[in-house]
């Protein structure tokens, strides 16, 4: 078998360009009119914001810059939260305690809803019966009773979109890595090791519901929950079983939840998700240590994958780095000299560059100006040093967002829809049951949970 060559510049060129000409729609509509500025005035999606805590407030600040809708109500139990979401958005909504009376309004078309997780189900179920669109904040639901539950009613309501809160799926960079899975320019992909580490984590305040079980998934669920969906979606399938350990180790405030979670999901082909969340430490091995917190490496037999989702105050961003083959027993010679028992040893140590995922705007087409041509040349050359690195041109908080109003009008099907949500809650539940009851926990076993007996 022929040895494998690291590629050349223009082999890298050549192969990022093929991995991302399936995001050029993506790019040609980034760069075209905005949609919603066109739309009749009958087109703008009516909507609300129910639980108005710090993520809704961040969602109506993102939603202040999106078209073609409008916030007419928003709604928390708590008067501060209300009074600071409506004083937020651009259209001055009105203020709600009760979410039951945000959905008997007629021009509520659809809702938003960033509650605490114990309380994504009933607003959901009650959205859904009202007759309005639905984007509720991941994990989709905390219970086993409400998947079934949620998945029989959602089913009986085609027409009504439902969209879950992951929105690694509409970033360009993660879609464009998937894309190069699927043609094949990492190999099998094998492994995922993913991580959420903070330091300090969570800290104990008034009303904190994430610190106890009643209320929260814990790290598992409001951490981990994006992550083990890029994995499901990277691998393209769902865990067979999941084992991991958890411990409530280092912060004594009072918590119920662990403050420091490890996990292993096994996966159908023998893949594996390595998840980490930690309180202690926040240092992140990837980007050159450029980067803290969280981000994923995605391995395959021919490339590695670094990737992690953008921030308000940071871009997205993703590096390729190729896979070495294995060296023939002539090229070992030369470069080790090393033996034992007559055996040349591999070289294990040399790794090498990352290379920048690229869009499809940033390759070269021939279609170029001379100007625009080299303009293309030189931030290539850029990236390849790791001068500068791509970003989005957008951030997928506004994307999925968007893309939900999209749906709420055309009857499309969200890319996070009720099944990828409702598998993400799942996955959050078990991996749970897994760290408490010290076992090996698998998937079929949800089937069981939560039903009448």
């Amino acid at each position: 078998m022929a040895s494998k060559k690291r590629p050349t510049r223009r082999d890298v060129v050549k192969m990022a360009g093929a991995a991302t000409a399936a995001a050029a729609a993506a790019a040609r509509l980034a760069e075209s009119p905005r949609i919603g500025k066109v739309r009749a005035a009958s087109n703008v999606v009516q909507y609300a914001v129910i639980g108005t805590g710090s993520r809704g407030t961040y969602h109506i600040r993102h939603l202040n810059g999106i078209d073609g809708a409008r916030c007419v109500a928003v709604c928390d139990v708590k008067d501060e939260a209300v009074r600071q979401a409506a004083e937020t958005s651009k259209d001055k909504p009105a203020q709600f305690r009760d979410y039951r009376e945000v959905l008997a309004r007629k021009d509520v078309d659809a809702v938003i809803i960033a509650t605490p997780l114990y309380m994504h189900f009933p607003p959901t179920r009650d959205a859904l019966l009202a007759g309005k669109h639905v984007f509720c904040e991941k994990s989709l639901v905390f219970k086993p009773e409400e998947v079934h539950a949620l998945r029989k009613l959602a089913q009986e309501r085609p027409t009504q979109a439902l969209q879950t809160g992951l929105q690694r799926r509409y970033s360009k960079f993660y879609q464009t890595v998937k894309q190069m899975i699927d043609k094949g320019l990492l190999g099998n992909v094998t492994h995922i090791q993913a991580q959420w580490h903070r330091n300090p984590g969570w800290t104990m305040k008034p009303n904190m519901w994430r610190l106890y079980r009643q209320y929260s998934g814990g790290l598992t669920a409001e951490l981990a929950s994006h992550q083990i969906d890029v994995a499901d979606w990277m691998f393209g399938s769902h865990p067979e079983f999941v084992m991991g350990v958890g411990g409530l180790d280092f912060i004594k405030d009072g918590r119920d939840i662990y403050d420091n979670i490890q996990l292993i999901f096994k996966y159908p082909k023998g893949q594996k998700l390595l998840y980490s969340s930690i309180s202690t430490n926040k240092h992140l091995a990837m980007f050159g240590s450029n980067r803290t917190e969280f981000g994923e490496m995605i391995m395959g037999t021919e490339g590695t994958i670094h990737i992690t989702v953008g921030t308000d105050d940071e871009p997205a961003t993703a590096l390729w780095f190729y896979e070495p083959g294995p060296k023939t027993a002539t090229e070992s010679k030369k470069s080790e000299k090393v033996t034992i028992a007559g055996a040349t040893l591999a070289t294990t140590g040399k790794g090498s560059r990352g290379l920048p995922v690229l869009f499809e705007n940033q390759m070269l087409t021939g279609q170029e100006s001379f100007f625009q041509k080299e303009m293309k040349l030189a931030k290539l050359w850029l990236y390849r040093k790791g001068v500068m690195v791509p970003e989005e041109d957008r951030n997928p908080v506004d994307i999925q967002l968007e893309s939900f109003f999209d749906c709420c009008r055309t009857g499309a099907r969200p890319k996070a829809d009720l099944e990828v949500g409702l598998a993400d809650s799942i996955s959050v539940m078990l991996a749970n049951q897994a760290m408490d009851e010290g076992r090996r926990v698998h998937f079929h076993e949800i089937e069981k949970m939560g039903r009448a007996s």
